[in-house]
């Protein structure tokens, strides 16, 4: 019996034993790399995540940036808007005064012809004006009292 229980120390395991031992071990030895894999893979991740981190804020200026100049670029057209609309507005007045079919255009637009009408009743005052003008020189030029009547007119409006 002795021998047996000595013989069972020594005797080599059986095949199946030391097949599933090895199996242990391959298994043990996949986890670890697996967890070395997934270790690197979760670095790599956050240095990505860092990098990004970095990258945010020169994103955030470069958009202000970006914002900044859009807003100038309106502004600059709006600008330019407002002056195209002036120098068409001034094209319009200067063509009327050249434009050998005024009279066509002025009876094509009624606002033209209440300009010309205006016009024409602008030149009647200039035309009044120089004549009360010469009246009142001449009256100065014969002693007549110019103060007296020109307070007997206002009194009279």
């Amino acid at each position: 019996m002795a021998l047996n229980f000595l013989s069972s120390l020594f005797k080599k395991k059986p095949a199946v034993e030391e097949h599933e031992e090895m199996e242990e071990l391959a298994e043990e030895l996949e986890e670890r790399v697996e967890s070395r894999e997934q270790e690197e893979a979760l670095n790599q991740i956050m240095e990505r995540i860092n990098e990004i981190e970095n990258d945010i804020p020169r994103m955030k200026i470069g958009i202000d940036t970006l914002k900044k100049n859009i807003q100038e670029l309106r502004d600059e057209i709006e600008r330019l808007d407002k002056t195209i609309k002036d120098v068409m507005m001034l094209y319009e007045v200067v063509s009327q005064e050249i434009n050998p079919f005024k009279e066509q255009m002025a009876q094509e637009n009624p606002l033209s012809h209440e300009v010309q009408e205006l016009r024409k009743e602008i030149e009647d005052l200039k035309l009044e004006i120089a004549q009360v003008k010469n009246d009142i020189k001449v009256l100065a030029g014969y002693g007549v009292d110019i103060d007296s009547i020109i307070y007997e007119v206002l009194a009279e409006v």
